[in-house]
């Protein structure tokens, strides 16, 4: 148990500081934000497994009875491979602070959530000030698109049950048809990659946990991975000019192009559909994402290993 423990809390630290960093350096995430994406959700998984399986070891080590129920339907000899009759003090206080952790983290992530439905909740009632429902016998105007009449042109997708996208007639007036095609594909590639429940877990880690590197980055690099895969998406659809005046449309009454740190993002984007980077050829796409998805299961053979070795 205690070579397990350190082999996992070894790969934490790799994961959670330098890795993230020199990930955060490198420049293959913008010519790929769908895979740099999965490489972050691996990253991240990858420490919340070791997390995991340290506290599984080592409660087991702590509580007989946590012990007895782990190991109930592992055959006879399996047990006495991990060595869990003596825990070391550094052992249970280890499995203290993983238990603190882990209740944290459920918290957090319980907050985010009840904060995101109340945001949606207060979201839903002001469109309904603003666009009330219709007298009876009159068609209904809710669907999966709403127009607000507004001079402020804006575009934006609100989850939930059932999903809305709304668009204002400032927007209309402003855009062609061809780049109100781009917005609503971004806002759509959005919606079908749930990219909102991405952003509610960084949220929430980095929320819980400002300090760890990983948490951080993962949360920065979320926000702005979601809108260069969404652009993306768009400028398949309707080409990389469009998009990229639709962007401007909307935006440069907002400073678009300023060096202001709040409205960098949407320069950083004009000017990758501007100029598009090149892709990944399909055999380093393909093996950066094979890579990423092994590592999370680094820390389940780390945990299972003593028991395979004992079956064997």
């Amino acid at each position: 148990m205690t070579v397990c423990l350190l082999l996992l809390s070894a790969v934490v630290l790799v994961a959670a500081w330098p890795v993230p960093r020199a990930l955060t350096r490198a420049s293959w995430p913008e010519q790929e934000p769908v895979v740099a994406l999965w490489v972050w959700q691996c990253l991240v998984a990858t420490v919340l497994l070791c997390c995991l399986t340290a506290l599984t070891l080592g409660a087991a080590a702590v509580f007989h009875t946590v012990r007895t129920q782990v190991f109930a339907p592992a055959p006879p000899g399996v047990a006495e491979a991990y060595d869990l009759t003596t825990a070391p003090v550094w052992a249970a206080t280890l499995t203290l602070l993983l238990a603190c952790g882990a209740a944290w983290t459920t918290a957090m992530l319980a907050r985010e959530l009840v904060e995101a439905r109340r945001r949606r909740g207060r979201a839903r009632a002001h469109l309904r000030e603003r666009a009330p429902d219709l007298p009876g016998g009159l068609p209904s105007g809710r669907g999966p698109l709403l127009v607000l009449e507004d001079e402020y042109p804006d575009a934006w997708w609100l989850p939930g049950s059932p999903p809305q996208l709304i668009v204002t007639t400032g927007a209309l007036h402003r855009l062609t048809s061809h780049q109100l095609d781009a917005v609503l594909t971004h806002e759509r590639g959005h919606a079908r990659a749930h990219h909102d429940w991405l952003l509610h877990l960084s949220t929430a880690l980095a929320t819980g946990f400002p300090r760890v590197p990983l948490f951080a980055h993962f949360c920065d690099q979320t926000h702005r991975l979601v809108e260069l895969a969404a652009d993306d998406t768009a400028s398949r659809r309707c080409g990389h000019l469009t998009t990229a005046l639709a962007l401007i449309e909307l935006n440069q009454h907002r400073g678009v192009l300023s060096c202001a740190n709040s409205h960098r993002l949407l320069g950083e984007r004009v000017d990758r559909l501007l100029e598009p980077p090149p892709q990944l050829d399909r055999r380093h796409r393909a093996l950066t994402t094979t890579v990423a998805s092994l590592v999370p299961l680094l820390p389940l053979l780390i945990t299972l290993a003593p028991g395979l070795t004992a079956l064997a």
